[in-house]
């Protein structure tokens, strides 16, 4: 009777030391004298060239935006497209996932 209590014991205590926490692991850069960091990124499967970004720059979260990579422009949540600029991080998405 007395083993069973220690293995319950030993089971309550190393059980929730094996579970698994989901890992916040961003992709940051320095592009253009900003920090840039992809907080989360889908590719879209319909439409290979396009993903869904939310970023940091400087410290400061943006909201979702597609960067369409083969025209070079990204949808704003309004629906409003916005050309890549010299110095866009767009660019920077583009450059980094499209290494073929």
């Amino acid at each position: 009777m007395n083993i069973i209590k220690h293995l319950t014991l030993i089971l309550v205590l190393i059980l929730p030391l094996s579970i698994a926490l989901p890992a916040k692991a961003y992709t940051c850069h320095n592009y253009q004298e900003h920090q840039i960091c992809i907080l989360s990124i889908q590719r879209s499967a319909k439409n290979y060239w396009e993903y869904r970004v939310v970023m940091s720059v400087d410290g400061v979260k943006t909201p979702v935006e597609v960067y369409n990579c083969r025209s070079q422009v990204k949808v704003q949540q309004d629906g409003t497209l916005v050309p890549f600029e010299s110095n866009d991080p767009g660019k920077l998405i583009c450059g980094f996932f499209n290494k073929s």
